[in-house]
């Protein structure tokens, strides 16, 4: 049979392992001390790093020595009763006096009250100069010839009135064009004569190809009035807009 001791010891329940509040308050302060000192460990070695990367990469300054001297180890002092003036340098003066750029006084020119000019058109009537020449028995005479009435004028010529179409014709309109819905502008640069008639048409700009043709042919029966300059004709150039537009 089992004594009393021993049915005691048998009736007292197991011991269990303490955990609770002690326990976790003696652990977070294991660990916090663990997590501190390695925190302080890596700063100081990110910042001594640095540090020395810093020392290595700095220059050394410059050394400067000073020399103290004395009084006795300096030269004499410059004199200053010395008067010795710089030579001096000649400079040669202009031989012959310049007369370039000296205005002269003459005597005013004799002008008749009753002199006029010759307008435009008197000189265009002049001849040309003949020039003779003598050779032996043979005498040569040249004379410039006047320019063709058929020359085309040059780009600009002043006039005191513009050429204006008494007389306009609408271009035919290309039936492949209209086939082909296409539409555009052809600007036209017609020779005027004295007339007011075209003499020449040329196309100076064009958005198709197709629409030259009509347009310089419809320019051609153009009938304008003359150019005047000095109440006289003259030729010029006119540029005339042709556009072509389907109607919707």
């Amino acid at each position: 049979m089992a004594t009393k001791q021993e049915l005691a010891v048998q009736a007292q329940p197991e011991e269990r392992p303490v955990y609770g509040a002690p326990e976790l308050k003696r652990l977070y302060q294991r660990y916090f001390a663990t997590a501190f000192a390695v925190a302080v460990l890596v700063h100081a070695l990110v910042l001594g790093g640095y540090f020395l990367a810093q020392a290595l990469q700095k220059e050394e300054e410059p050394v400067m020595t000073v020399r103290i001297l004395k009084y006795s180890e300096l030269g004499p002092p410059p004199s200053i009763t010395n008067t010795e003036a710089a030579p001096q340098m000649g400079v040669s003066g202009p031989v012959v006096k310049p007369s370039v750029g000296v205005p002269v006084p003459v005597p005013d020119a004799e002008v008749s009250a009753e002199q006029t000019f010759a307008s435009q058109k008197e000189l265009s009537q002049v001849q040309a100069p003949v020039a003779s020449m003598t050779g032996g028995n043979e005498q040569v005479v040249i004379q410039e010839a006047p320019p063709p009435e058929d020359a085309p004028p040059p780009d600009f010529v002043p006039y005191e009135k513009e050429p204006t179409p008494v007389r306009t014709l609408k271009p035919e309109y290309p039936e492949l064009a209209r086939r082909a819905g296409l539409e555009g502008t052809v600007w036209v640069k017609i020779w005027v004569n004295k007339e007011g008639k075209p003499k020449k048409a040329l196309v100076a700009k064009s958005d198709a190809e197709i629409f030259n043709q009509p347009s310089t042919d419809a320019a051609m029966k153009f009938v304008f009035t003359p150019a005047l300059m000095n109440n006289g004709p003259v030729a010029v150039w006119v540029i005339i807009p042709f556009r072509f537009t389907l109607k919707k």
